[in-house]
């Protein structure tokens, strides 16, 4: 093999961008199987939440966050949230030369290999829902599949603020799960970042027929399948660094986003 064939590592960073802190669950699943990788993460909080806004605000916002990582010379970039890869990834992904990768289609494609009864729930946000990106990502992989998207306002901004196990929680994810139930789903995506946090929750609430997809593992894989297709792998035997930024205050995403990413946050920098 000559020299230049060789693939010598890439080293920088890869970019990842949410309305608030739900898309650390993503990075998570991204520093556990990426390890050798430096990521920087920007948080939108100043903006959060996306999903009650118009569709055309959230596009607005997911093109000046890509466009931020972009001046950071991120070698790819994962919006790590529903509601901004629903209503913008293929305009962001022809806009920009930099690989996108959305939390949508990775989700919707293990669905559709999960379900027996072709019966697939989606929670999400409103911004989400109204998108139909999911309906559309699922129907596309499986045009005889049934979906029942559920629009979940509350429970976003409750598990952002951070009390995961109140009641007020549970009675709105008893809410939101209802129609669910009544539907006879046997495979639910979690079509929001912030939705993982209440895995335990939810899978009581709908029983143990049930399966939970956490977008955030399927698209952790799907960026490894990139890096190495592109051949912009950084040097695996390497522990790589990460960076946050946020729009709003820093130091409540430090406090709330440790939770979510199940790792320590030393600096928070404002932009």
């Amino acid at each position: 093999m000559d020299a230049h064939n060789q693939q010598s590592p890439d080293r920088r960073a890869i970019g990842v961008f949410d309305s608030g802190v739900g898309g650390l669950t993503v990075l998570h699943e991204c520093l556990v199987n990426l390890p050798g990788e430096d990521f920087v993460y920007l948080g939108d909080t100043g903006n959060f939440p996306y999903g009650p806004k118009p569709l055309s605000e959230v596009r607005a916002l997911a093109f000046a966050a890509a466009s931020r990582l972009v001046a950071m010379g991120v070698k790819l970039i994962v919006v790590a949230c529903n509601s901004a890869a629903a209503a913008a990834l293929p305009q962001l992904q022809a806009t920009f030369s930099t690989p996108i990768v959305g939390v949508v289609m990775p989700g919707a494609r293990a669905a559709v290999q999960v379900t027996r009864v072709r019966r697939i729930g989606i929670l999400a946000t409103e911004a989400t829902v109204r998108s139909n990106a999911y309906q559309n990502a699922l129907t596309t992989l499986d045009a005889g599949l049934e979906v029942f998207p559920v629009a979940c306002p509350r429970l976003a901004p409750l598990i952002q603020e951070g009390d995961v196990f109140s009641e007020e929680v549970e009675e709105a994810a008893r809410e939101y799960v209802a129609p669910l139930r009544q539907a006879g789903v046997d495979t639910v995506i979690l079509g929001c970042t912030h939705y993982p946090l209440i895995t335990p929750m939810l899978r009581r609430l709908l029983g143990p027929g049930v399966t939970l997809i956490n977008s955030a593992e399927e698209t952790a894989r799907e960026v490894r399948e990139i890096l190495d297709r592109k051949m912009i792998a950084n040097d695996p035997a390497r522990e790589g660094d990460y960076r946050f930024f946020a729009t709003g205050n820093t130091e409540e995403f430090r406090q709330v986003g440790a939770r979510f990413l199940q790792l320590p946050i030393r600096e928070v920098v404002q932009i």
